[in-house]
């Protein structure tokens, strides 16, 4: 008996299964198959494209299902988490325009998110000490472990020097919230984090990269457009997660990264402007949208 031989994939076929690309590996291993055959045989005579309609709803399913899935475990341990990954990532953005200067810290704090996303927590927690120690004491002025020469200029991304705009107590702040952060993480572990995606050492880079400048050119607190950018696209990608999964991680997680930030801008509170206070509300604004999304559903659905 000879074997049928598959038939070739039409082009209207491969693009659906592009747009099945949306959704995540596991949802298109169980039913990806039958959900394009489905949508061939509704398909008019002759279509290579797909309706409009059709491959926008695929791409909104997608994106659903991929914020469901993620909405899994518990999830005030992964909103810690998320917080802490993000609070990591903006203490690596502070020391790489200095990398040249300070290769063996950069590099260290680099591992140290490095664990940090691959939930490698014990091996995180050494390194984010032994680089706030060094962070810390260059925002003093104070030498620690070897000797830096102080001030340290920048070699790329940024323009001036390292914590110029900052204080001790706002570096080491930064460093304790991940400290205390993996402490907790580590005492009620039951089971590793979850992995986090490879797009945060591109929002390191975002959040390091001193202009286009949004503040005034003479401002003594800089804040840059690529930060604002990075910094607004993730807290509104919390409001949307919070509001299609209904549930908390990611307004947490928001919340850990403005306390931060909000700490940080609070040292020198006579040297803000109103683009300050217009980018913290921002922050602001989207944090409690992240936190209220999941209320509002809960109502209209009772409704």
């Amino acid at each position: 008996m000879t074997a049928t031989a598959p038939q070739p994939m039409t082009s209207l076929e491969r693009r659906y299964r592009r747009l099945l690309l949306a959704y995540p590996r596991q949802y298109r291993a169980a039913h990806g198959d039958e959900l394009v055959d489905v949508l061939l045989e509704s398909a008019d005579p002759g279509r290579t494209v797909p309706v409009l309609r059709e491959a926008w709803g695929l791409l909104v399913g997608g994106t659903r299902s991929r914020i469901v899935h993620l909405a899994t475990g518990s999830a005030w341990e992964d909103g810690l988490h998320l917080g802490v990954t993000a609070v990591a990532a903006a203490n690596l953005a502070a020391l790489l325009p200095y990398a040249d200067v300070l290769p063996l810290w950069t590099l260290l704090s680099a591992l140290a998110l490095l664990a940090v996303l691959r939930g490698r927590l014990p091996v995180a927690f050494p390194l984010t000490l032994a680089v706030g120690v060094k962070a810390v004491a260059i925002a003093g002025g104070w030498q620690a472990f070897d000797l830096t020469l102080l001030p340290v200029f920048p070699w790329a991304l940024a323009d001036r020097a390292l914590f110029s705009d900052s204080s001790p107590f706002t570096v080491a702040f930064a460093y304790a919230v991940v400290l205390l952060g993996l402490l907790v993480l580590m005492s009620r572990r039951r089971k590793a984090p979850r992995i986090r995606s490879w797009w945060w050492p591109a929002a390191v880079v975002a959040v390091a990269w001193a202009g286009p400048q949004w503040m005034e050119a003479d401002t003594i607190v800089p804040i840059s457009l690529s930060r604002i950018t990075a910094e607004v696209a993730a807290f509104g990608l919390a409001v949307a997660g919070s509001s299609l999964a209904r549930d908390h991680r990611w307004a947490l997680a928001s919340g850990i990264y403005l306390l931060v930030r909000s700490v940080e801008l609070s040292t020198s509170p006579d040297l803000l402007t109103r683009q300050h206070l217009a980018y913290w509300g921002l922050l602001t604004v989207l944090a409690l949208g992240a936190g209220s999304a999941p209320f509002r559903r809960r109502r209209h659905c009772l409704d």
